[in-house]
């Protein structure tokens, strides 16, 4: 890991002032600073809801900055820590499916991208597309929380694949309907390897919305939730998907590898009531249907969440520090698209090779029986699945 790295993620966030808080989580590691949910915490029924959590201080101000926050993980870092430094997709494309408009999308990525030195992504240069749920252009109105979960994916890509070219598409509301629409609009898209699905709902069967999300051939990634142990989530739940789960990450000079992990509290584990068991999962999950993570990366807010530029407004956009498992599908997506091997249903690729993944063997998300649900050991685990990239020897 490199110094400057370590040393950009040792320093304070200084600078905080802004806006009013939607729903906060417990007290975050740094503090007086805790995140924040930048979408609602729960979904109304055949609805989904978005992931992303932003740090915000003790009276719920959110920040405003005119650099990264010096805690935030930055695209160095999460290379490092994940063994993607030097890697190439090759050109291929990540897909980033939310719901609602996002107006300055593409002017605030090049922010982004051009604080931290890499290459430019626009529309110009065919790196960046941007579609409503149909594949067409008419783009739908702008919800601010939406549009922060939006640019926390595509910052994400950016971090952990440089010259991974990125689609957006835009489903005009979270409704399972417009979301799976649009997941199938990106999957027909030129070039696509990878989708994100950085939201969920309430447990459902495969045979309601499975035909959404199963694209063998393109690895299908989706958020377990941030609510800790609670059982399954939609589309992670899905058989065709692969479940992130969420990590805190952390440098430490002690390790061989400069990094440690342990499992971030909110992230979401348990078993699906209707959906049965991953077949490449014959090992004791502790569950009777689909076990929820398969593999996981940096979700907590605080301990490894990812600097980024977003919408603090309609017309207004600031740097912040994000997290919740919003952070970890992308960069998963973004893995599997470094890897190029998505034939088949990707998500059962990481069982074929855990050996060749981060095993995250401490921390828990909750109370539960038996214990693998909620709590790390070493192997699979509910909270953070096999592991974490170490490259992309498992993907």
């Amino acid at each position: 890991m490199s110094s400057a790295a370590l040393a950009a993620a040792s320093l304070v966030v200084a600078g905080l002032v802004g806006l009013v808080p939607q729903a906060s989580a417990a007290p975050s590691p740094t503090g007086q600073l805790h995140s924040q949910r930048v979408c609602a915490s729960k979904a109304s029924a055949g609805e989904a809801t978005c992931f992303a959590e932003k740090l915000v201080d003790a009276a719920g101000n959110a920040p405003k900055a005119t650099a990264p926050p010096s805690t935030g993980l930055t695209p160095s870092g999460l290379q490092d820590a994940y063994g993607l430094t030097g890697l190439s997709s090759g050109g291929r494309t990540v897909a980033i499916v939310d719901a609602y408009g996002y107006t300055n999308l593409e002017k605030d990525l090049a922010t982004y991208r051009a604080q931290f030195g890499l290459p430019a992504c626009t529309t110009a240069n065919g790196c960046l597309t941007i579609m409503d749920q149909n594949g067409g252009t008419s783009l739908p109105r702008m919800d601010v929380g939406w549009a922060q979960e939006q640019a926390l994916d595509v910052d994400a890509v950016s971090a952990a694949c440089p010259d991974c070219k990125i689609l957006v598409v835009q489903a005009k509301s979270p409704t399972f309907a417009n979301l799976g629409t649009a997941v199938q609009t990106a999957a027909k898209q030129p070039g696509v390897v990878a989708i994100s699905n950085s939201y969920g709902g309430s447990d459902a069967p495969d045979s309601t919305y499975g035909a959404y999300y199963n694209h063998p051939g393109i690895a299908v990634t989706a958020s377990t939730g941030d609510n800790g142990y609670q059982g399954g989530s939609y589309p992670a739940s899905s058989s065709y998907v692969t479940a992130v789960g969420g990590t805190s990450l952390v440098p430490a000079s002690s390790t061989a590898r400069g990094w440690t992990e342990s499992v971030w509290d909110g992230a979401g584990s348990g078993c699906s009531q209707n959906v049965a068991l991953a077949a490449a999962a014959s090992f004791n999950t502790g569950c009777s249907g689909r076990a929820m993570a398969d593999v996981s990366a940096a979700a907590d807010p605080s301990e490894g969440g990812l600097a980024v530029y977003y919408p603090s407004s309609r017309s207004a956009s600031t740097w912040g520090q994000f997290g919740g498992t919003s952070e970890s599908a992308p960069i998963i997506a973004s893995v599997y698209a470094l890897s190029g091997n998505t034939s088949g249903y990707a998500n059962a690729k990481p069982y074929a090779h855990p050996e060749l993944l981060n095993d995250v063997t401490s921390g828990s998300n909750g109370t539960c029986s038996p214990a693998q649900l909620c709590t790390a050991r070493a192997g699979w685990d509910g909270p953070t699945g096999l592991g974490t990239p170490n490259g992309v020897g498992a993907f």
